[in-house]
């Protein structure tokens, strides 16, 4: 199964929320089914309202292009989907849609942005809840494509990828199935335990290295981590690796002691190459929600974050942050996690997650 087959398949939380949320949306709308009307020899004179209905159906259906368009034939809209219900897109349809868009985690002013944007043009149009997701998904594909980028990889030896992220988020997971794909993919990688404090995570790590056939420095328990980052480097460089994966304690975004220890590691990381750390992935959990934003802020400004990796996207129904993230930061997207297998961290499609966050 391919990895966004487990999307869809996994990310059932968010989807069926936005997905029943837009059928409900255009449910709201829909003229409640008519009783049937009376046999023509009890009732010999149609009533006045009969002849308006059936001449509004062609102007309905006049509004709707004539084959849907190339998207309407890849995704069997148009007459296949004719009979489905549906609403004109008015204002208070389109204050459902930001409402129902907020609450999906795609925060106000994206979803503001958003519903804006499918609105141009079609004020007045009746839509059905497919046409409606596939606008969402084409607005949601538009945001999130300009920040898809895999982790770059450059020519300079070794190439250090700062790891930092809350508690809980992934990272340790994150830096060994990282590792894993970049050996398959013929890389040399050296990864630093550099959460010194937790021996869980420690052993974690090196359970991922013995996986990937990745060697994985380590200190003493309650060592400085800044000291083991500058070790790391060194036998990185005396061993030529590609990649050198330093891993950090969990830091909450609250706690100042342990972000001034996170600025003394890339500082201690600088004085050795002064364009270290090449690389600062923070990683997210998508459970979160909206405070993934916050973390955000303040890891950038304490880390110079380069890029992003969000995991858990299969147990939440929050994965309209990821969408609000993009639009608020526009940082690199370079992959995102459904599962603790190792194929379950891929690098990001925005179309796949866009169509599998809506339903479709």
């Amino acid at each position: 199964m391919s990895f966004f087959s487990k999307l869809r398949e996994r990310l059932t939380r968010s989807s069926s929320k936005i997905g029943e949320g837009l059928d409900d949306i255009v449910g709201e709308g829909t003229p409640a089914t008519p009783a049937p009307e009376p046999e023509a020899a009890a009732r010999p004179e149609p009533e006045p309202e009969t002849v308006p209905r059936q001449a509004e159906a062609p102007a309905v259906a006049a509004q709707q292009p004539a084959g849907g368009g190339l998207v309407g034939r890849l995704f069997g809209r148009g007459e296949a989907r004719a009979d489905e219900p549906r609403r004109a897109l008015d204002d208070e349809m389109l204050e459902d849609l930001e409402d129902m868009l907020v609450q999906a985690d795609l925060g106000v002013d994206t979803a503001l942005r958003v519903s804006a944007n499918i609105a141009e043009g079609r004020m007045g149009r009746r839509v059905s809840a497919t046409e409606l997701k596939e606008l969402l998904a084409t607005e949601i594909t538009r945001i999130m494509t300009p920040v898809a980028r895999p982790l770059p990889l450059y020519p300079k030896k070794p190439q250090v990828v700062l790891v930092v992220g809350v508690n809980g988020a992934g990272k340790t997971t994150t830096i060994g199935k990282l590792a894993s794909q970049f050996r398959a993919a013929g890389k040399s990688v050296v990864i630093a335990a550099g959460d010194t404090f937790r021996a869980a995570a420690v052993e974690q790590l090196q359970i991922w290295g013995q996986r990937a056939g990745v060697p994985v420095m380590v200190a003493a328990q309650g060592s400085d981590p800044a000291s083991l980052a500058f070790d790391a480097m060194t036998r990185a460089e005396a061993d030529g690796a590609d990649l050198l994966m330093i891993d950090t304690a969990g830091r909450l975004q609250n706690r100042q002691d342990l972000m001034e220890e996170l600025a003394k590691i890339v500082r201690v990381i600088r004085k050795k190459d002064p364009e270290a750390p090449h690389n600062t992935l923070l990683v997210l959990d998508a459970t979160t929600g909206q405070n993934a934003l916050n973390q955000v802020e303040t890891f950038q400004k304490l880390a110079d974050v380069s890029g992003l990796v969000m995991t858990k996207l299969d147990g939440t129904a929050r994965g309209g942050v990821l969408v609000a993230l993009a639009d608020r930061f526009g940082l690199p997207i370079h992959a995102i996690g459904v599962g603790e297998q190792i194929d379950d961290l891929d690098a990001f499609d925005p179309g796949e997650f866009a169509r599998a966050l809506v339903g479709l």
